[in-house]
């Protein structure tokens, strides 16, 4: 076997995390830096974390309420589809 080809490993490795948080692991880097860690994602906190970027959330949580009451069955579209086509005026 060749020798002298696994990286170096560091015990004592330091994770740092976007929101501040700091922590030691088992790396081959010495130092780590993370946007997002087990103390700040919602999976593990349990809040919701919003960013909007330009109003796409509350433009789809508008659709969604506008939405609730008309959540039909896939025969109640195709009759109201058809209903549609009858009463449609002719075209001449």
């Amino acid at each position: 076997m060749k020798t002298d080809i696994h990286p170096k490993y560091f015990d004592k490795a330091k994770v740092t995390c976007g929101c501040g948080t700091t922590f030691v692991v088992g790396s081959t880097k010495e130092k780590i830096e993370v946007e997002i860690c087990s103390a700040c994602h919602p999976f593990y906190t349990g809040k919701q974390k919003v960013i909007d970027a330009a109003g796409k959330v509350e433009k789809f949580k508008a659709r969604k309420a506008a939405a609730k009451g008309q959540v039909r069955s896939k025969r109640e579209k195709l009759s109201a589809k058809a209903k549609k086509k009858k009463t449609a005026p002719k075209k001449k």
